[in-house]
């Protein structure tokens, strides 16, 4: 299934979701290229919910960019299977060997704003994630380590003190809270 159609079977959680599965769309079917970072003002990224099989954890990394803990993914990159996206960046940015999708439809759907900033010695516009989530599962007694060009820590957090451990309020009360309610209809 391609990801207009993912897209479209999809039922938003909330308004946010759904105004931004509204937008997700209309940008893709404009025939607007998404899927690369050459275009520079929005491009498409997966980001992935980690839960533990109890569903009582949920895995963050110590992002360096934005010095806070955040969930884990990436671009795009040119990759139109977002949920392969997902778990690709899961494994470079954990050291996960076994990861795995509790579903292969999509979790939940973002429009993030990135500020501007440096990355790798290069001057990086402001831009929008338009961003799809996943929900996976590991174990979280399996080795984990960081991807020191990206984040400095990983670690497996209590629910609710996985959105303590972020500083970014948007995301602790629009993102990560929502992903954690979500869980209930994942046993």
């Amino acid at each position: 299934m391609d990801l207009i159609q993912a897209l479209e079977q999809y039922h938003p959680w909330n308004e946010q979701e759904s105004r931004d599965c509204e937008e997700l769309l209309r940008r893709l079917k404009s025939g607007e290229a998404l899927y690369t970072r050459d275009n520079r003002s929005a491009h498409l990224t997966a980001s992935a919910w980690v839960v533990s099989p109890d569903r009582t954890q949920v895995l963050m990394a110590y992002h360096n960019l934005y010095q806070s803990w955040a969930w884990l993914g990436g671009h795009a990159d040119g990759q139109k299977d977002l949920l392969a996206v997902a778990l690709k960046e899961v494994r470079e940015e954990s050291g996960l060997k076994e990861v795995r999708p509790v579903s292969h439809q999509i979790y939940s759907v973002e429009i993030l704003t990135v500020d501007g900033h440096e990355k790798k010695g290069e001057y990086v516009s402001s831009h929008l994630h338009l961003n799809v989530t996943y929900l996976l599962e590991a174990d979280p007694s399996a080795p984990v380590h960081c991807k020191p060009d990206e984040n400095s820590r990983v670690g497996w957090f209590r629910l609710a003190d996985a959105i303590a451990a972020s500083t970014e309020p948007w995301f602790q009360q629009r993102i990560y809270a929502k992903l954690n309610q979500k869980l209930s209809y994942f046993p």
